[in-house]
């Protein structure tokens, strides 16, 4: 037995037990009353004397009764604790309690038909009335015992649903976020390849940054969010390693509003765009490659790109926009928008709060 399961079993116990009470108290109010004026008759509303009274002496018989139909109850839950079981646990149910009233209810009669408390006035005809209430008595308890067993298991169906399903989200998220350190780094390597046989300085200086970058990177990506904030401090260092390989050819432009910046996205959803971005245009110092990362309201952030055709034009896998929006539709329930102009490649991405996040 897993912790969770036996958890969940200890929930439902208590649960029950708990409900068990709760009929109790939702009975007690129209079923004492009601009762002990079957059981006494006329002189139950003769005075105040044999009313509280027999209130109280019905109520405590009551109690006592009550417990071992509440243990019968739970029993067979135990033994048919399935939802399909249900007519089964029902009928069951029914038959153990009516069994159980009739006993009570009998002792209870034969007791009041000898010593007459209250002045009780319970005869032979008296009692058919007294166990034919019972008998709707019972049908009601047995209905309220089912309904709240099979919403306690539903309940408890669905809460185990939900951390399998977590539980599925969590391998999804290992695997979209393995995609992605690979990828970097294949590219930061082909960046640094080209700079240390023409420049060994600029390669020197590309090394650090590509190391501070990296190890933000590594950290970072240990986590399904991150700030707005701390994922442009990690594209301002990342522009860093752009510069340094296309100089005045890239260029990119942040215009974010001071309110957006604690909201989240995934890690390294900027970097994969600039990264796309990069891989599917031509980088011309005469015309460069212009990238626009900014606010437009409503818990939106836009990036765009102007369109630049290569001469050789690069076979598209979609790897990365397929990542980012794998992740945003396990952690929320707005999905990014891609438009694919003519002049600029646009993607819109939902900011992610506590209203939108996947709970």
């Amino acid at each position: 037995m897993t912790p969770t399961h036996f958890y969940n079993g200890i929930g439902r116990q208590i649960w029950l037990s708990l409900f068990g009470r709760w009929i109790f108290a939702l009975l007690v109010p129209w079923f004492v009353p009601t009762i002990s004026y079957l059981l006494i008759g006329e002189p139950y509303l003769a005075g105040l004397y044999n009313f509280v009274g027999g209130t109280l002496m019905i109520f405590l018989m009551t109690i006592v009764a009550f417990v071992p139909h509440d243990w019968a109850a739970r029993y067979i839950a135990r033994k048919y604790p399935s939802l399909d079981s249900s007519l089964k646990r029902s009928a069951l149910s029914a038959v153990a309690f009516w069994v159980l009233t009739f006993a009570f209810v009998t002792c209870y009669m034969l007791f009041i038909m000898h010593f007459r408390p209250f002045e009780a006035q319970l005869d032979g005809r008296m009692m058919i009335n007294v166990y034919l209430f019972e008998f709707v008595a019972v049908l009601l308890l047995t209905g309220l015992y089912e309904i709240n067993y099979s919403l306690g298991k539903w309940k408890t169906l669905q809460i185990n649903k939900e951390a399998l399903k977590r539980a599925g989200m969590q391998g999804q998220l290992q695997s979209l976020k393995s995609q992605v350190n690979p990828h970097f780094l294949f590219n930061s390597l082909n960046t640094l390849s080209a700079l240390i046989a023409d420049e060994p300085k600029r390669a020197e200086q590309f090394v650090d940054e590509m190391a501070k970058v990296y190890r933000y990177l590594l950290q970072t990506n240990q986590h399904e969010l991150t700030t707005l904030a701390m994922e442009l401090r990690f594209i301002s260092s990342y522009y860093h390693l752009l510069r340094t390989r296309y100089d005045a050819g890239f260029d990119l432009v942040i215009e974010v509003n001071e309110d957006d910046m604690e909201k989240k996205i995934p890690p390294l959803t900027l970097q994969l765009l600039l990264e796309n971005a990069v891989k599917h245009n031509s980088i011309l110092e005469a015309n460069p490659l212009q990238v626009t990362i900014r606010s437009m309201g409503d818990d939106l952030l836009e990036i765009s790109n102007n369109r630049l055709v290569k001469s050789t034009p690069i076979r598209s896998t979609r790897l990365g926009l397929a990542n980012i929006m794998a992740k945003y539709e396990l952690l929320s329930d707005r999905m990014p928008a891609i438009d694919n102009g003519e002049r600029s490649f646009t993607v819109t991405l939902p900011l992610i709060t506590l209203k939108t996040a996947n709970a």
